[in-house]
């Protein structure tokens, strides 16, 4: 039963995180949506090696696709296969949630960027945002606010240490 248990906690997990979507969108909704991958690609990924920090997500004929994440492939297990780090892959989604990020993308001009790559189960994930751009302004407050919350905590962490 204990294997069984380390197993699970093995196959879920974070693989790549974009910070920096975040900070440069306002994030209206989620999508979790799937990913078609290759072979070669799922063992880098299980390696760590992977990039979202310019990647989104692009809809062409009806479908949408994954461009710009890197993969990068790992010398043992592509040395039969000649591979692309930066290759468009497609996203796996229902079709009603893919007519609802294709109207929203094309009539209200939103962005579809991935917020984070990970493993559910045996399969690779990846949470994709509906996004619009943020100004300078915006960046400036919400890094105020971020010092802000960094600062309170600091002085609350003091007082109680002081009591």
């Amino acid at each position: 039963m204990t294997k069984q248990k380390d197993k699970d906690k093995k196959s879920g997990g974070t693989i790549a995180l974009n910070k920096r979507a975040r900070h440069e969108y306002h994030i209206d909704e989620r999508y979790e949506a799937g990913v078609a991958l290759q072979g070669w690609e799922v063992k880098s990924l299980r390696a760590g090696r992977t990039n979202l920090t310019d990647a989104y997500a692009i809809v062409r004929n009806g479908e949408i696709y994954l461009f710009g994440a890197s993969i990068v492939p790992l010398i043992s297990a592509s040395s039969h296969v000649v591979a692309d780090d930066r290759r468009t892959r497609k996203l796996l989604l229902h079709r009603a949630e893919i007519d609802k990020l294709v109207g929203a993308v094309e009539r209200k001009g939103y962005t579809m960027v991935p917020m984070a790559m990970y493993w559910k189960g045996n399969k690779v994930k990846i949470e994709l945002g509906l996004a619009r751009g943020k100004q300078d302004h915006d960046k400036r407050n919400a890094i105020k606010e971020k010092d802000w919350q960094r600062d309170k905590q600091r002085a609350m962490r003091a007082h109680n240490k002081g009591a």
